[in-house]
């Protein structure tokens, strides 16, 4: 990753704060650092800044010159001479409106765009064959890629506002610098991100943008990269609570199904017999429409919604019933299942374990509390299964718990109140039948959860 930590923009915040342009980047240089980790964006090999590779921009702009693509001017400015390459540039010059570089009135065509500039009084330079001065914006990016890449990119991206200029200025410098037909094979260009109602994109000049650590106060990681996953990368995509909302209930549906799919492979869930050729089936379909949509430019919105779909058809052979005796049970349909979609989602960057990307002391603790969680859950199994046995004389009945021997029904009450009383910390389980499951929600809840009827609700 490059970064950029000299440009215009630094240098006018470094004068009007009076202090070296060096603190105003490594200050945006951290915070981004930052908010990247938060959005558990995956870093890059390696952090190449422009002001370390000055003297290789240098080199790549003499060897331009020699090529017969670029030329200098009185003023000690470097342009790259865009009639020396002919009809060859304007790739992606419809993508965006046109764009003309100011500059020196010595260019030879106004197109022509800046590869070195003469610096003005108070501006950080470095010395160079034309004079003090500094890189223009696009050669930084051809020179540090050619010295990491080569000769040639296979894919390169950025946001669809960068096509025009600044991507085609690289293609034109680079194919310039090596003599090349081609420099890149692919350009994926995104679309921007906007507050919804609002028809520009979401930017801090414009004052229209959320800040990463105020978002991560109401959303997840895992939720924000949902809400990307479902608008495909090249489409303008709008930011709303009901767009995240959207994000959030699917990823929902997806760990409702990990519960239960884990409940049921644990013998913890009776459910009736499961279609398990016909899952089988579905998966394998998944599959298919999972690659066939990835290899169609990327179409992550098909691609997750084959696997909600997968996901429904597994929910529905989930229903618990109160009994399943002599009923053959199909785990393995449901490992392979709930493996295949955590390699999905894992590959696109979603953490089915961890919601909020705790730590390794703070996964410990989960895990400790796990193991609490269970041994209480079987404990109040064990308390209702006793509490529910019924009486072997069929005169003696309760009025609300025929055959129940009455002196246990409190032990019921009490069961309740337990389920009740963790609901509001995390702790969510559900009695299904004879057998109960649990599960440590995301969230707390709210308030507690009242039953209508304390004896009936076991």
């Amino acid at each position: 990753m490059v970064i950029t930590d000299i440009d215009d923009k630094i240098i006018k915040r470094s004068l009007e704060e009076n202090v070296s342009p060096t603190i105003i980047a490594r200050l945006y240089e951290d915070e981004f650092k930052k908010d990247m980790l938060s959005l558990k964006v995956i870093p890059p090999a390696v952090y190449l800044r422009v002001t370390e590779n000055v003297h290789h921009i240098v080199t790549f702009i003499e060897r331009i010159i020699k090529n017969g693509h670029a030329y200098a001017t009185q003023e000690g400015d470097v342009y790259f001479d865009i009639q020396s390459i002919g009809d060859r540039y304007g790739k992606f010059v419809g993508a965006v409106d046109s764009h003309v570089e100011a500059g020196s009135s010595n260019k030879k065509d106004l197109r022509d765009f800046a590869l070195w500039k003469q610096s003005k009084p108070q501006e950080p330079y470095w010395d160079s064959p034309w004079g003090r001065g500094r890189p223009g914006w696009h050669i930084e990016c051809s020179t540090i890629a050619s010295s990491v890449f080569g000769s040639q990119l296979d894919i390169h991206s950025g946001g669809i506002d960068l096509a025009f200029p600044h991507h085609e200025n690289e293609v034109a410098q680079s194919e310039a610098y090596h003599q090349c037909e081609q420099w890149a094979n692919y350009f994926l260009h995104s679309g921007h991100l906007h507050l919804k109602g609002n028809a520009e994109k979401m930017s801090k000049s414009l004052k229209n943008f959320i800040a990463i650590k105020d978002f991560l106060q109401f959303y997840s990681a895992n939720e924000f990269r949902m809400f990307c996953l479902l608008t495909k990368y090249r489409s303008a995509i709008d930011y709303s609570d009901s767009s995240m909302l959207e994000a959030r209930s699917s990823l929902g549906t997806i760990f409702t199904f990990f519960h239960d799919a884990q409940a049921y492979m644990k013998g913890q869930l009776q459910c009736s017999s499961v279609q398990e050729a016909f899952l089988w089936e579905r998966l394998a379909e998944t599959k298919a429409s999972v690659v066939t949509a990835l290899a169609d430019d990327f179409d992550t919105p098909r691609a997750i919604s084959a696997v909600m779909n997968l996901v429904y058809h597994g929910n529905c052979q989930l229903q618990p019933v109160s009994k399943s005796d002599g009923v053959a049970r199909s785990p393995a349909v449901f490992g392979a299942m709930t493996g295949y979609i955590r390699d999905v989602l894992d590959m696109f960057g979603i953490d089915l374990q961890h919601t909020k990307g705790q730590d390794a002391d703070v996964n410990s603790s989960s895990r400790s509390l796990e193991a609490v969680v269970e041994q209480l859950a079987n404990f109040r199994s064990e308390v209702r299964a006793f509490a529910l046995a019924c009486q072997d004389d069929p005169t003696i009945r309760t009025p609300k718990k025929p055959g129940l021997y009455p002196e246990r029904i409190p032990l019921l009450k009490a069961c309740d109140s337990l389920r009740n009383d963790l609901a509001p910390l995390g702790i969510l389980i559900k009695d299904r039948g004879a057998t109960s499951t649990w599960e440590i929600t995301q969230g707390h809840r709210g308030q507690k959860v009242q039953d209508k009827d304390p004896e009936t609700s076991s």
